[in-house]
C-alpha cells in the first residue's frame, strides 16, 4: 500500500508540475473580464500574414536542422556504436560535447571564427568575408549552428538503439551477404523508430529555440511570444501566441505515439557482449582520421576560438565583475533543480521500470511532451499560473525557475534511473520484503545503493541541462535573479566580444566541472582495494 500511494503521489505531482501551467495558459487565452472570450484569437488571426511568415521561418529552420542532424548523426552513431573503430569512447564524448552548452554559445563561438573580424573571416578576401557573414546572420547560419548543437542527439540515440537490435538477425544476414547489405536491409530498417524519433525530437527542440535566432537576427515564431512579454508586457497576447507551438508539439507527438513505444524501450538493451561488431579492416585508420578532423573542425575549433578571444586575465576579471553573481546563481539553481529532479525522478523511474501501476505509461508520455515543448511555452504557462498576489512568493522568487526545470527536464532522471534499475533484480526486493523490511526501507538500503551510479549520472545530466537552460529562464526569472546564460544573452547588446567570450568560457567551465569531479571520484573509488 505504501508503494502504491507514493507512486500515485509522484505521478500526480508530475501532472501538477507539468500540466497545471499549460492549463492555466490555455485558460488565459479564452477568458476576458471574467468571462469566456475568443477576442485574443481574433486578434492573433488578424495579423495572419506576419505570424504565418514567422511560423514558416520556424518550420523551415526546424526541418532543415532535423534533416541535417539526422543525416550526419545516424552514420556517426553507427561508426561509433557498431564498429571496431579506435578511440570510439573518446570520440563519442567529444562529439557529444555540444550538448553541454546552450546552442547560442556555439553561435557566438562560430561568429568569432566566421565573422568579418573573426579568426577566419579577417583572413579572407573582403567580398568572401561579407558574403559569409551575411549568410551566417540568417537561415543558413541558424541551421548550421543548430545542426552542430543537435547532431549529438541523433548520434547518441543511434548508439543506444543499436544495442536493441537482435544480433541473431544480423548473424543470419551475414551468412548470405556482407555488412553493407546487412546494415541497409536489416539493422537500419529495425532502427527506423529511433531514427524517426531522433528527427522529430530535434525538430521540436529547434522549433522552440530562442537564443540562436535572436543572436543571428533571424525572425522566428517563438521570439514573437517572448516579445509580447519583454517589449509589450501583453501577457494575454503571449499566451495566445504560445498556443500554436503547444498544438504543433502535441500533434507531432501524437502522430509519433507508435514509434515512441519502441523508443521507450531503450533502457532494456541486449547485453553488450552480444552486440555484433563490424570489422572495418583497412578502413579503420582512414575513418579515424576523418572523424578526428571532423571533431576538430566542428567541436574543438569554436571552443578554441572563444579561448583565444578571451585569453587575457583582465578580461576574466571584468567578466566576473559584471556577472559574478549570475555565475553563483546558475550553479545554485542548477544544483537545487538537479537534486529535486533526481529525488522525484527516482520514483518516476522506479514506476517506469517496475510498472507496478497500470497507468505507468502516463509518466512516459507526459515527460516526453514536456521535454519536447518549447521552454518559452512552459515559462509562459508558469507565469499564467503563479502570477497572482496569493502566490507571489513563488512568482517573485527563484522557485518559479526551479519549477520550470522540474517540468522541462523530468524525463532525463526518469529514463536514467529506469535504465539503472533494470540491472537491480526484483528478487532482492522480494527477499527484503519476506524478511520484514518495508518498501521505503528496501529502497533506501538495497535499491538506491545498487543504483548509485545511475543516480549520480541522473544528477549530472540534470545539472547540465539546468545550468545551460535559456528558454525557460529568460521568460520566468525574477528581477535580480538572472542566471548566467540569460546574463550573457542580455550583455551581447553592448558587451565587448572578448567579454562575451570570457563569460561563455566560464559557463562551459561551471558546466563540465561537476562532470570532471564525478569522474575523478568514481576513478578513485574503483581503484581502492
Amino acid at each position: 500500500m505504501t508503494e502504491r500511494l507514493i507512486l500515485i503521489f509522484a505521478t500526480l505531482l508530475l501532472a501538477l508540475i507539468g500540466l497545471l501551467p499549460i492549463g492555466a495558459m490555455l485558460r488565459e487565452t479564452v477568458t476576458a473580464d471574467g468571462g469566456f472570450s475568443l477576442d485574443a484569437y481574433r486578434t492573433l488571426l488578424s495579423s495572419e500574414g506576419q505570424l504565418a511568415q514567422l511560423m514558416g521561418h520556424s518550420l523551415q529552420l526546424s526541418f532543415l536542422t532535423a534533416s541535417i542532424s539526422t543525416l550526419i548523426g545516424v552514420p556517426l552513431g553507427v561508426l561509433l556504436g557498431k564498429t571496431d573503430l579506435p578511440l570510439r569512447g573518446f570520440l563519442t564524448l567529444l562529439f557529444a560535447a555540444p550538448l553541454l552548452v546552450p546552442p547560442y554559445i556555439l553561435a557566438v563561438a562560430w561568429f568569432s571564427i566566421l565573422g568579418r573580424t573573426g579568426l577566419l573571416g579577417s583572413e579572407l578576401p573582403d567580398p568572401w568575408s561579407q558574403k559569409i557573414s551575411s549568410e551566417f546572420f540568417g537561415l543558413p547560419g541558424c541551421t548550421f549552428v543548430l545542426a552542430t548543437a543537435f547532431t549529438p542527439i541523433a548520434m547518441l540515440l543511434t548508439i543506444a538503439f543499436l544495442r536493441t537490435v537482435n544480433p541473431r538477425l544480423e548473424n543470419a544476414g551475414k551468412l548470405v551477404s556482407g555488412w553493407s547489405s546487412v546494415l541497409l536491409r536489416i539493422t537500419l530498417p529495425l532502427m527506423i523508430p529511433a531514427i524517426a524519433f531522433a528527427a522529430v525530437l530535434i525538430f521540436l527542440l529547434s522549433i522552440g529555440e530562442i537564443g540562436v535566432p535572436m543572436y543571428l537576427r533571424f525572425p522566428v515564431y517563438p521570439v514573437e511570444t517572448l516579445t509580447q512579454f519583454a517589449a509589450f508586457y501583453d501577457f494575454r497576447a503571449a499566451n495566445v501566441a504560445a498556443t500554436p507551438l503547444f498544438l504543433i508539439t502535441l500533434i507531432i507527438l501524437g502522430l509519433q505515439t507508435g514509434l515512441n513505444k519502441r523508443v521507450l524501450q531503450l533502457g532494456r538493451r541486449t547485453p553488450s557482449e552480444e552486440v555484433v561488431q563490424i570489422a572495418l579492416g583497412p578502413w579503420r585508420h582512414p575513418l579515424l582520421a576523418l572523424l578526428l578532423v571532423l571533431a576538430i573542425a566542428v567541436v574543438v575549433s569554436p571552443i578554441g576560438a572563444l579561448v583565444l578571444q578571451s585569453s587575457s586575465l583582465e578580461t576574466y576579471k571584468a567578466a566576473l565583475a559584471r556577472a559574478g553573481e549570475s555565475v553563483l546563481r546558475s550553479v545554485a539553481f542548477a544544483a537545487v533543480g538537479a537534486t529535486l529532479l533526481v529525488v522525484l525522478g527516482f520514483f518516476w523511474g522506479y514506476l517506469a521500470e517496475r510498472r507496478t501501476l497500470s497507468f505507468w505509461w502516463v509518466n512516459e508520455w507526459l515527460t516526453l511532451l514536456l521535454l519536447a515543448l518549447p521552454g518559452s511555452v512552459i515559462g509562459i504557462g508558469l507565469i499564467s499560473l503563479w502570477n497572482a498576489k496569493a502566490t507571489s512568493f513563488i512568482y517573485a522568487s527563484p522557485v518559479i525557475l526551479i519549477l520550470g526545470y522540474l517540468a522541462q527536464y523530468a524525463i532525463l532522471p526518469m529514463r536514467v534511473v529506469s535504465a539503472s534499475l533494470a540491472a537491480v533484480p526484483r528478487s532482492l526486493e522480494e527477499a527484503a520484503w519476506l524478511g520484514g523490511a518495508g518498501w521505503l526501507t528496501t529502497l533506501r538500503y538495497i535499491v538506491a545503493p545498487l543504483a548509485g551510479r545511475g543516480l549520480l549520472a541522473a544528477w549530472l545530466i540534470s545539472y547540465v541541462f539546468c545550468v545551460r537552460d535559456v528558454a525557460i529562464s529568460i521568460v520566468v526569472y525574477p528581477p535580480g535573479y538572472d542566471p548566467l546564460p540569460v546574463r550573457i544573452l542580455t550583455l551581447m547588446a553592448n558587451g565587448s566580444p572578448s567579454l562575451i567570450a570570457a563569460l561563455c568560457i566560464i559557463l562551459i567551465t561551471i558546466t563540465i566541472l561537476p562532470l570532471g569531479a564525478a569522474g575523478l571520484w568514481l576513478k578513485l573509488g574503483t581503484s581502492r582495494p
